[in-house]
């Protein structure tokens, strides 16, 4: 059985780790762990984005621990809102104390009036309406339909609400009243201990795994034929494939393969936001406590923040702060400034918000441009999607029950054996879900053992 693995995310990553066998993964940097990857820039060691590991699955815990030698940080997390002056812990709909007034009144108001006519037959047709029935109108509209257009950079009624789970607190009467009156005994947040690796950033969590992977470097994808089942790189080598699982991005796999027009217009369909990481330095300590801060003011474009020294210590040189802020855009919000526009009002912005003393403070700054960040969940993802495996099952493709799902129940998803076909979708992008990393260590993990199922039959 020969594996051959496009992408070297942690999804692809894992997958090599778990086969131990005849695999090869090409990939199109000179580096392995795609979004875990971590850089080492000004002094500072920076991830993309505020990564932590809060998984409950024993088995991810444990393949951490061993790629870090047991050397890790274990810490309970504090999380910040930050609203037109004010800081509100988070997550907001609990702590509405911090709420300016007459805001604070409205907010409460509201969410009793709908909880108090609360219909069962009344159906959300779309994310604002399921933000509008669980919270309130003004609540909703103030703070996560503001920030759902900063950060998955489209309106709430333009979402579905599959992907919602449990990543969305819904408080109950009783909290919310408290949460008014005076800070909770403890947080609500869905996060409450995280762990991270205690040298070398978020990528540390998979050093192991990355050391022993049999891979071939700046091998980016030009074209891929299913019904030849053969492979061409943009560096001029092509390849054969008896098995593949690919974690790129399904509609950049599509679009670069043999699928006929309707199919490619489908991949089109698929929509996924960009992120642009403003790192900042400053010759100070860190301002404020909190691992990251979701910034609600459609007026800034920092719409979460995070200090890289918190996350670690080791992240960065004493008595210095590293600012990493993510502005987000997509079709729907696309990036019209230059860049260097956006780092001015960045940088003038965390002076307002005081997590940088003052302009003259800052001793550094860099960006990154990282191009597939989330995938958004609107209303024609689905069917979209769902047309692509179909076409793909002709190739290998065995359609899974919960392919279409954002999420994937592990515990269900172990339980039965499946006979896998000669091609694998793996990873958040490859399979278009909203999975984290240890979901994607767990796909790994589930694709080697329904292979070894396949082919011991």
């Amino acid at each position: 059985m020969s594996v051959t693995i496009l992408g070297g995310g942690l999804a692809g990553i894992s997958t090599a780790y778990h086969l131990k066998g005849d695999y090869l993964i090409y990939e199109k940097n000179a580096y392995l762990g795609g979004h875990i990857h971590s850089e080492h820039i000004d002094g500072f060691i920076w991830d993309e984005g505020p990564h932590v590991s809060f998984t409950s699955q024993a088995y991810v815990k444990s393949l951490f621990e061993f790629n870090t030698d047991n050397e890790y940080l274990e810490y309970p997390v504090h999380t910040g809102n930050y609203f037109r002056g004010s800081w509100i812990p988070h997550p907001a709909q609990t702590n509405l104390f911090a709420v300016p007034q007459p805001l604070r009144d409205a907010c409460l108001s509201d969410f009793l009036n709908i909880q108090n006519s609360f219909d069962e037959k009344l159906q959300p047709r779309n994310y604002g309406d399921w933000l509008n029935f669980s919270l309130g109108e003004t609540f909703a509209s103030t703070f996560p339909a503001a920030y759902t257009r900063k950060y998955w950079t489209t309106d709430a009624s333009n979402l579905a609400t599959s992907w919602v789970g449990d990543r969305m607190f819904l408080p109950n009467i009783d909290q919310v009243k408290a949460g008014y009156l005076a800070p909770l005994p403890e947080s609500t947040h869905y996060i409450k201990k995280v762990r991270y690796p205690e040298r070398g950033g978020y990528v540390s969590f998979a050093q192991k795994m990355i050391s022993t992977a049999n891979f071939q470097a700046n091998y980016e994808l030009e074209a891929i034929d299913f019904e030849q089942k053969t492979i061409k790189f943009v560096n001029g080598n092509s390849v054969s494939y008896e098995i593949l699982v690919s974690s790129l991005p399904l509609p950049t796999l599509i679009q670069k393969s043999n699928a006929p027009a309707e199919i490619k217009a489908a991949s089109e369909q698929l929509n996924c936001s960009s992120v642009l990481l403003v790192n900042v330095v400053a010759n100070h300590v860190t301002q404020r406590a909190e691992n990251w801060i979701y910034v609600y003011d459609e007026d800034k474009y920092s719409t979460r923040i995070n200090c890289t020294e918190l996350l670690s210590p080791n992240n960065g040189p004493e008595g210095k702060t590293g600012v990493q802020v993510e502005v987000y855009f997509s079709k729907y919000l696309p990036l019209t400034e230059d860049i260097s526009v956006i780092v001015s009002a960045v940088c003038a912005e965390l002076v307002e918000m005081g997590l940088i003393k003052s302009l003259s403070n800052i001793e550094s700054t860099h960006t990154k441009w990282v191009e597939w960040a989330n995938v958004i969940f609107d209303h024609q993802r689905e069917e979209a999607q769902n047309k692509i495996f179909n076409w793909l099952e002709q190739y290998g493709l065995v359609r899974e029950e919960d392919d279409l799902a954002p999420m994937t129940n592990w515990e269900t998803k172990f339980k039965n054996k499946v006979n896998l076909g000669s091609l694998i979708l793996t990873g958040r992008f490859g399979q278009w879900k909203y999975y984290w990393t240890d979901d994607c260590v767990l796909r790994g993990k589930w694709i080697h053992e329904n292979l070894s199922h396949t082919f011991s039959d």
